[in-house]
């Protein structure tokens, strides 16, 4: 059986105890079905409001990401070279991979007030993971092939392009997709608790407290997907490459 269709199966597996769930509960605010959820969500996309919040939280989480991911490669690289930088910035990360988001985010809501929040979030979450793994993978390039470049005066954008890149690759592959995902997860929980209008975390704290779980479940989907399609267009990226 192709690999599709065992996912197309799992997938309906799931909606069909999910609406199996909600039928023995059989109560709309403990627990709403597929079919409440679907509703909900057609309502929500009619609005130019939920276009908007989906529009204003995508973008502070990507650009948090890119953030994140281009101070820690930066870092990683003067890191690789610089054992005072790298011995300087371990009790760093080990402390941004280790606290809470909660802790972050209350603390950030001082400093900068919660409309950028999860933009500041986002890039504290990313740059342990593309740290990491960007100075795994420089570490772990072949030291022949950095001698072999040093004396034929290989120039800098070659051994960029011939040398590192094709060493890094499936470091940043798997460091991309991990961060893209914990990313929204981070964004939107700050944005959660920070509440800037006009969020998707706004309109989840919404749903929550008009105990509108049908909508709360719509908003979800809508995060899942928004995250999926981020991770697809990273796989697709690298493979191009």
């Amino acid at each position: 059986m192709p690999k599709s269709i065992r996912r197309i199966i799992a997938a309906a597996a799931w909606i069909v105890i999910w609406q199996l769930a909600a039928f023995i509960v059989h109560n709309r605010i403990l627990l709403a079905g597929p079919a409440d959820t679907v509703i909900a969500l057609a309502g929500l996309v009619q609005t130019g409001s939920f276009w908007g919040s989906v529009w204003q939280t995508s973008a502070r989480i990507l650009l948090g990401f890119v953030l994140g991911s281009v101070l820690g490669i930066v870092l990683a690289y003067f890191a690789k070279h610089e054992i005072w930088l790298e011995d300087l910035l371990r009790p760093l990360v080990s402390a941004l991979k280790s606290i809470p988001v909660a802790s972050f985010v209350i603390l950030l809501l001082i400093w900068f007030g919660s409309r950028n929040i999860s933009i500041v979030i986002c890039s504290m979450v990313v740059f342990p993971i593309l740290y990491l793994n960007t100075l795994e993978g420089l570490k772990s390039t072949d030291v022949k092939l950095l001698e072999m470049a040093k004396v034929y005066r290989m120039p800098g954008t070659r051994l960029l392009r011939y040398i590192y890149l094709p060493q890094l690759k499936p470091f940043f592959k798997s460091a991309f997709k991990l961060a893209i995902g914990m990313s929204f997860k981070s964004g939107i929980a700050a944005e959660v608790i920070g509440q800037p209008l006009g969020t998707i975390g706004n309109g989840l704290y919404l749903s929550k407290i008009y105990l509108e779980t049908a909508e709360l479940f719509a908003w979800t989907i809508v995060v899942v997907l928004v995250s999926f399609i981020c991770e697809k267009l990273i796989s697709l990226l690298f493979d191009m490459i």
